[in-house]
């Protein structure tokens, strides 16, 4: 079955960066899109960025989205994080050419905070 695993969350100070990884497993990892979304306390989950390099206004220029194909593995570079990049993220992925195709990571917390 497909599997999402998101790893590399963290606590890390105001200007600090990190990296996320999410790993696929199950299923042709070229023939998906994929995405990170995020979810902030009291908030809306909100798409962050999508492997076609579109990106949030609000992380545009900090964050980086890239993936390694013959490791099945997507990455979310995060740089100059700010107290309200603060949520839990996701890695989300949709087969191509199927629109019921959605599938989610169980995801990883990212703490900016000093």
């Amino acid at each position: 079955q497909v599997q999402l695993v998101e790893s590399g969350g963290g606590l890390v100070e105001p200007g600090g960066s990190l990296t996320l990884s999410c790993v696929g497993s199950g299923f042709v990892f070229t023939r998906f899109r994929l995405n990170w979304f995020r979810r902030a306390p009291g908030k809306e989950r909100e798409l962050v960025a999508s492997d076609s390099s579109t990106y949030a206004d609000s992380v545009r220029g900090r964050f980086h989205i890239s993936r390694e194909n013959d490791k099945s593995t997507m990455y979310l570079i995060m740089d100059n994080l700010k107290p309200e990049d603060t949520a839990v993220y996701y890695c989300n992925g949709r087969e191509i050419g199927n629109p019921t195709s959605d599938y989610w990571g169980q995801g990883t917390q990212v703490t900016v905070s000093s």
